[in-house]
């Protein structure tokens, strides 16, 4: 049976979003690499850039966040004068795009929209954080699209997918377990049309409107759950830029309407429609079959919670930071080589080596024997999701106990068979109602006394994993030369964020790029650097030959990086 990997995901911590390799469609022409807050896409062809919401600043002028979307703008002038690229003006325009679906209605919240909603009201008034954003370009091969071309394919796209015209319903008293979606039948989108001179400068106003776009929080209730633009030089267009709001799409379905627009715009088609929607999805899990299924879940996680520390970081150690939330980033080619060697030696996933590096160096840091860390799980190894546009990930809990190696000086690479199996549970328990997830965690907490909550995810955001390069595995030497290549940085900081660490995996070019966002309450910024450069020594030493003894582990996280500059 192949592995599922956790991949494809927005977000922080407790914030759910992704999806499994074994959740991927199968490859569509033209189809697009993903990215997500923190992550920078993997290289290939016609990639797609995601935005990095922490680095974002700008404020979405009024035209762009409509609160009545149906609305006709007609305030809005012909062109309007916005700030560009390099301070230059840019000619824009609001387009209003029709459309109509075949039905409408209402349903409660999807499990997985359930999970984000929680996390979106832990982190607001930051929430902004959740957006996914894409850059599309559309100039780069086949026949150049008209403005009209693309603004049918997205009257197209927002017909095609339900959850792209279904917004949040709140009840009068505003309770979270009660909250809902309405799909609309008809609508207006509202799409920025920017005019750019040439190509170089389309290119950077399509980043700008990105940026822009992603910048604030979307108005659940009232506004549609994408935001979308378009940059044309002349009367041919070359990007679209698409926002969306996270209740209506994970990593995975953003890809899938990127996908879908690409092949609106070039074919005017993209196929069969979807087979599942997002409100039959709701009806479903909220149906006697779904009740069954996310109890088993939830008793996994009971089991789990009972046998692991009721948190990985139960004690501040410094006085936060300000902001509090500071995120470390490595980008290394050593540990992509590293990784792939490891996992073909051994006959598991790059996911699992990595959240076994993860979960050894956090326990060893905190002086535990049990690691409990949530990935973060996509959730769409159903034939019928994988074209769904909704969010469907969760939080998973996965729980390692170090002596589960079972030798009497075990090594790191000795306990990946026992991770694997608990990966597996993982995956296949992180199917459930949030609000009976809530309703377990207060029922521990009463009984032990404190809150139960690891406060640890990890989150590998690849939509699929690179094989091995072919040939023999790295030497030592090689992976020598490869470590002189480490990057490390801290690219971001943010005042709120709902966990105390969180680890996302993403690639860029040949290189792991793995971030942490953690709480400087409970990792300053030193140990956040430490964690990075450990996982990086960890699997790095395992691939030449030389697996640390878990023993030795905690040692190593008190040196790792220290000899870097």
């Amino acid at each position: 049976m192949a592995e599922p990997v956790v991949v494809a995901a927005e977000g922080g911590a407790g914030a759910v979003a992704g999806a499994h390799a074994d959740a991927v469609t199968e490859a569509a022409p033209d189809a697009v690499t993903v990215g997500a807050p923190d992550a920078v896409t993997a290289a290939a062809p016609d990639a797609v850039t995601a935005v990095v919401p922490d680095a974002v600043t700008a404020v979405v002028p009024d035209a762009v966040t409509v609160g009545a979307p149906d609305a006709v703008l007609a305030a809005v002038p012909a062109a309007v004068p916005a700030s560009g690229p390099a301070g230059r003006t840019v000619t824009e325009e609001t387009v209003p795009v029709a459309f109509g679906g075949d039905r409408d209605g209402r349903a409660p919240l999807t499990w997985g929209q359930r999970a984000i909603w929680h996390a979106i009201r832990r982190t607001a008034p930051n929430d902004h954080y959740f957006n996914i954003g894409r850059v599309l370009p559309l100039a780069d091969r086949g026949r150049p699209a008209t403005v009209a071309d693309a603004v049918r394919a997205l009257g197209a796209l927002m017909e095609r997918h339900e959850a792209l015209r279904t917004r949040l319903e709140l009840p009068a008293d505003g309770q979270d377990a009660d909250a809902g979606q309405r799909l609309a039948a008809t609508g207006r989108l509202p799409v920025t049309l920017a005019h750019a001179r040439d190509p170089a400068d389309a290119e950077r106003t399509a980043h700008a409107l990105l940026d822009r776009l992603s910048a604030t929080r979307f108005a659940y209730t009232s506004e549609w759950p994408v935001r979308a633009a378009l940059v044309a030089v002349g009367d041919r267009v070359t990007h679209a830029v698409l926002v969306l709001c996270h209740l209506a799409a994970d990593g995975h379905g953003a890809e899938v309407l990127v996908r879908d627009l690409r092949l609106l715009v070039r074919r005017g088609s993209a196929g069969r429609p979807p087979a599942a929607t997002p409100l039959d999805l709701a009806r479903e899990q909220h149906g006697d079959a779904g009740g069954r299924r996310g109890a088993a879940a939830l008793a996994h996680w009971e089991a789990g919670y009972r046998a692991a520390p009721a948190t990985m970081f139960p004690e501040p150690v410094a006085a936060p930071r300000t902001p509090r939330f500071w995120t470390g980033r490595i980008v290394s080619p050593a540990l992509a080589r590293a990784v792939a060697a490891v996992a073909t030696a051994h006959r598991v996933s790059g996911s699992t080596v990595l959240l076994t590096a993860a979960a050894v160096l956090v326990a060893a840091g905190q002086g535990h024997r049990t690691a409990a860390v949530m990935p973060i799980v996509g959730n769409r190894t159903a034939a019928g999701h994988r074209d769904l546009v909704t969010t469907l990930s969760q939080d998973g809990l996965f729980v390692l106990d170090l002596a589960a190696a079972g030798t009497p000086e075990p090594s790191f690479t000795d306990l990946l068979p026992a991770a694997y199996r608990s990966a597996l549970r993982s995956y296949r328990a992180a199917v459930y109602d949030p609000v009976e997830w809530d309703a377990l965690g207060e029922r521990l907490r009463t009984e032990r006394g404190a809150e139960v909550h690891p406060y640890c995810c990890f989150n590998d955001m690849r939509l699929v994993e690179r094989p091995a390069p072919p040939g023999p595995a790295p030497t030592a030497a090689e992976l020598v030369e490869l470590g002189g290549r480490t990057v490390f940085g801290f690219p971001a900081t943010q005042e709120r964020v709902a966990c105390r660490y969180c680890l996302h995996i993403t690639e860029e070019g040949d290189a792991l790029a793995v971030s942490l966002t953690a709480d400087t309450a409970y990792l300053p910024p030193e140990t956040i650097r430490a964690h990075l450069y450990g996982i990086e020594e960890l699997v790095v030493t395992a691939a030449a030959g030389r697996s640390p003894l878990l023993a030795g582990v905690r040692e190593l996280l008190e040196t790792a990086g220290k000899a870097r500059t």
